[in-house]
């Protein structure tokens, strides 16, 4: 009969939409689902387990990653932001606009890591060609649409921020 291993939980602080959040957690916890479980912030989605849907993503120090991958622990010190803190002073962010205006999502489910993944993006390249944007939501999977929206609503937010999209 074979023992079951121990964990020593460990001390953690973060970031997350602005507010500080300290903890204790086990060095085997997801980030996702600390964020969910632990913060109750469900708008970070679980996908898939297997870090190929893209369903989870957040920022992490400003760049976004799949939080499916990254132990809580190693999130430690860290500034997350997730689909609940990009809305700003009560308007939505730009790219959460688009997804409203362009009809870019069905059910929802990819819908936050689409987005998240779409203003980091958007952050890091104000005026992405139509190739760009699909390479950028290449490891973020929906299985309602044809992506067509999808691209058109990145595309909307980033004239909105200010980009022109002009073919390259």
């Amino acid at each position: 009969m074979a023992a079951e291993a121990e964990f020593e939980s460990i001390p953690i602080s973060i970031t997350v939409n602005g507010v500080k959040h300290e903890a204790v957690v086990e060095p085997r916890t997801l980030l996702v689902y600390f964020l969910r479980e632990n913060l109750g912030l469900t708008g970070t989605h679980v996908g898939c387990d297997t870090s190929q849907c893209g369903a989870c993503t957040i920022h992490l120090n400003g760049r976004a990653v799949k939080s499916c991958t990254i132990l809580a622990v190693q999130a430690n010190g860290a500034a997350i932001t997730t689909i609940e803190g990009l809305a700003r002073d009560g308007s939505l962010h730009p790219v959460q606009e688009g997804f409203h205006e362009k009809h870019g999502l069905q059910c929802g489910y990819c819908t936050p890591g689409m987005i998240m993944t779409a203003a980091n993006l958007l952050e890091t390249n104000p005026n992405p060609s139509e190739e760009e944007i699909c390479h950028a939501l290449e490891g973020n999977l929906c299985r309602c649409t044809g992506y067509v929206n999808i691209v058109e609503s990145v595309k909307w937010a980033a004239e909105k921020m200010g980009g022109k999209n002009a073919p390259r």
